[in-house]
């Protein structure tokens, strides 16, 4: 029976339990609970450096009422790269190739930005759905091209994460059975074609 590329994303079962719910908390258990000890060592200080450095980066831009969604934000990014590099290693399964899982982390918190925006800023949430400098007759055109576009955000976001994702995995299983059926034939071309997929999977990384 011929196994088709696509099952690679479809969500594995063992003993009815589906196994995307093990995917998603392992990132969780991979990461050491840091200690209340004056001198951690070395895994959890690198390990609370380089957050503390991601934390600074996000928040750069923001004033200091946004730097109390940084906990919600610096947790979300470490759980999706964490599953995504996972998803890189052979026979495993990448949750963030489901769409439902990322219009799931997408919708709730599109609906927060835009809720707390119009609350606590309406003029300035409003004031994105015409650009300054309209003509008068593009006014009402305007405004509903920026309103559906606003809308379709949350969709976008999270099929752009889905294709990338899907597209790169596709094409690391496509060209690995390339290599694989050349091997034998043509030496010389699996070779190069290797090469080829050692790149992609740099590129996939830097996606991931």
């Amino acid at each position: 029976m011929m196994v088709s590329f696509f099952d690679q994303f479809a969500s594995p079962l063992y003993l009815g339990i589906p196994l995307i719910v093990i995917a998603i908390t392992l990132p969780w258990v991979l990461y050491p609970t840091p200690s209340s000890r004056w001198i951690n060592n070395r895994l959890i200080t690198v390990q609370g450096w380089l957050i503390n450095r991601f934390t600074n980066q996000l928040m750069l831009p923001l004033n200091m009422g946004g730097h109390k969604w940084a906990l919600l934000l610096v947790s979300l990014m470490v759980f999706l790269i964490t599953i995504n590099m996972l998803g890189l290693l052979p026979y495993t399964f990448t949750p963030t190739t489901q769409l439902s899982l990322n219009m799931g982390f997408a919708v709730p918190l599109w609906l927060a930005t835009v809720i707390i925006g119009m609350r606590n800023q309406p003029t300035v949430a409003l004031g994105h759905l015409l650009p300054e400098g309209t003509p008068i007759p593009l006014i009402p055109v305007l405004i509903i091209i920026e309103t559906i576009s606003l809308f379709i955000r949350p969709l976008a976001l999270g099929v752009r994460l889905t294709a990338n994702l899907t597209a790169g995995h596709l094409l690391i299983q496509l060209i690995a059975t390339a290599v694989f059926v050349l091997l034998p034939m043509m030496p010389t071309v699996a070779i190069l074609t290797a090469t080829v997929l050692f790149l992609l999977t740099l590129l996939e990384v830097a996606v991931a």
